[in-house]
């Protein structure tokens, strides 16, 4: 098969032919028609997550079962799949409560330790296949096909994990990256006002089409007065921050309004401060989220195929092309989504 692979951290793709993966019991191996490219797997290319190498990287795969290991039963060749990237215990107290995301004793994960979806085949533990709904077309729609079960489950789990509720007041901070503009229709399909906050003034009008009832300009010095003056002084609700620099997150909490939500979803991943006194005076929250559950990736995929949601998939090259598009990864040049045809 031919698989695009990262030899080394900051290294170049490099195109290989590999034996064809044949499943082991317990696996499984699916022939890959698109995989997301999203900035998760650009931090493996550019050495910021921790991942071993060689590896061939890539986790949101549109794709269809054409070998099933002894002892698999749940799948069939056929089967029209996309994966799971997380590997937990099952037996955890996490596990038990379907919070796969925070288990204690997470495995090696799909794209970072397995290799993932840059290839023509993936072989994988089968639980790590989650079937497709009837309703999606994994050929003729594969790149939007494979990028559900990150950029819009991912800003699923966030819609319930902070109680997004209906005229709520939502403001996505980093926009219009590949996940803040799903989070922007996330929010608008949970019934929510929704404030985009963008530095890039080329991903202004993108994120007015995804949704946005309102644009702040992150690149402005008063960022909280801004958010103050778009939500009329009352303040935001939820702040769902992407970047999640020191100085994001503490801007983000001076413009929550009482009772407010501050969500974190990694991004710079910086230390900030919030004062412990407003925190108790507007009965604030501040929430950490992580991915999304097994269940949420599949109730996202059953949403997605009745019609509720579509992911905007902006840019589609082959897989030869991975250099190009995570170079524009990397400049934040992607609005929305970018996926590799396969074959």
């Amino acid at each position: 098969m031919k698989a695009m692979v990262l030899r080394a951290p900051n290294a170049p793709f490099v195109m290989e032919e590999r034996p064809d993966p044949k499943a082991g019991p317990g696996e499984a191996v699916a022939r890959v028609f698109a995989c997301g490219a999203g900035l998760t797997i650009e931090h493996i290319r550019a050495g910021r997550a921790p991942a071993t190498f060689p590896r061939i990287i890539g986790h949101e795969i549109s794709a269809e079962i054409v070998d099933v290991g002894a002892g698999v039963t749940e799948l069939r060749v056929g089967d029209p799949v996309t994966c799971y990237f997380y590997t937990s215990c099952g037996h955890c107290r996490w596990c038990r409560e379907n919070r796969q995301t925070i288990c204690p004793n997470q495995g090696p994960r799909v794209g970072y330790q397995i290799d993932g979806g840059y290839a023509e085949l993936i072989k994988l533990p089968a639980h790590n296949f989650l079937k497709l709904p009837e309703g999606l077309d994994h050929r003729a729609k594969a790149p939007e096909v494979a990028v559900i079960v990150d950029a819009l489950a991912t800003p699923f789990k966030v819609v319930r994990y902070a109680n997004v509720r209906p005229l709520e007041q939502v403001a996505v901070v980093g926009a219009g990256g590949g996940l803040g503009i799903h989070m922007i229709m996330m929010a608008k399909w949970a019934g929510a006002r929704v404030i985009a906050v963008e530095r890039s003034a080329g991903k202004f009008e993108g994120c007015r089409k995804a949704g946005a009832d309102a644009v702040v300009d992150a690149s402005g010095n008063d960022v909280a007065g801004a958010l103050m003056e778009a939500t009329g002084g009352a303040g935001v609700d939820v702040v769902i921050d992407f970047v999640s620099s020191q100085s994001s997150l503490e801007t983000g909490f001076v413009a929550l309004a009482p009772g407010g939500r501050l969500v974190t979803l990694g991004g710079s991943g910086e230390d900030f401060k919030v004062s412990a006194r407003a925190l108790l005076n507007k009965e604030a929250v501040v929430l950490g989220s992580r991915y999304a559950t097994r269940q949420e990736c599949l109730d996202t995929l059953a949403l997605a195929a009745r019609g509720d949601f579509w992911p905007m998939v902006t840019e589609v090259h082959p897989l030869a092309d991975a250099e190009k598009v995570h170079a524009r990864l990397a400049r934040a040049e992607v609005i929305g989504r970018a996926a590799l045809t396969i074959g």
